[in-house]
């Protein structure tokens, strides 16, 4: 008999759920076997997809002509004309077929155009840092010194990322956490700048290429790779700030990986 929350289950890999839903669910699967196997099910399902299946996008010429003909259609002038009737002779499927046509072209544009395909892996970034937000979630271990928060993650993730306390420089060290995504479990170090939370996740990197700079529902990500680890930076902070936490770790990064 299948658990009664297995499609609570679905609709959180989905991410469909609010965070405190999410947190729930997230401790009913550390109890139940079944929910467990099916998020495991469902992570190595759509790995499988993102590796084999192929990647397609419209032709930058055709994705040009279409932007120039929908902005010459936005900009031409309207003309004021006396609605006639049409005549006798024209059939009524005629019109009827033109207008579908129409709106099949302006379909195919609008598909053209939009991206093909999200990112899931920025999503799941962002919904990791908003999960942390909810009380008491933010961090597993609680220090601003590295030599307590950096051996933390020995046993509790699968990449001993870089820590450090830059107070001097605005950012704070809080702590750090676990989190899973990309099929592992990420390291978390927390760090506080003024009124704002920022989250940098550290994962071992993998195939696929990462932006350097997105946004997802008013987050800012930042991306950098140091050695084979991939981190992201994630805040409601302004860019200057969360790039300067970026420079600032990419260096010491740096340092680390020198012989």
């Amino acid at each position: 008999m299948q658990c009664a929350e297995q499609y609570r289950v679905q609709a959180y890999f989905d991410g469909e759920v609010d965070a405190l839903s999410a947190i729930d669910i997230e401790r009913h699967a550390e109890r139940c076997p079944d929910c467990r196997t099916l998020l495991e099910d469902l992570a190595r399902t759509r790995a499988h997809l993102r590796r084999e299946l192929p990647f397609e996008t419209a032709p930058a010429p055709l994705r040009a002509r279409i932007g120039r003909a929908l902005d010459a259609e936005i900009g031409a002038p309207r003309v004021a004309t006396r609605a006639l009737p049409a005549p006798r002779t024209r059939p009524f499927w005629l019109g009827a077929l033109g207008s579908l046509g129409a709106a099949l072209a302006a379909g195919a544009a609008v598909l053209l155009l939009m991206p093909v395909r999200p990112d899931p892996v920025l999503d799941e970034i962002v919904t990791a840092h908003v999960r942390s937000l909810m009380p008491e979630h933010l961090t597993d271990v609680v220090s601003t010194d590295r030599h307590t928060v950096k051996p933390w993650f020995a046993g509790h993730a699968d990449v001993s990322p870089v820590v450090a306390d830059f107070a001097p420089e605005g950012y704070r060290l809080v702590g750090g956490r676990a989190d899973y995504f990309e099929r592992q479990r990420a390291a978390a170090v927390v760090y506080q700048h003024g009124a704002h939370v920022i989250n940098v996740f550290a994962w071992v990197a993998g195939r696929d290429a990462l932006p350097e700079a997105a946004t997802r529902s008013g987050y800012h990500l930042a991306f950098w790779r140091v050695g084979n680890l991939e981190y992201c930076a994630v805040s409601d902070a302004g860019w200057d700030e969360l790039r300067r936490l970026e420079r600032l770790l990419r260096d010491l990064g740096a340092r680390e990986q020198m012989p």
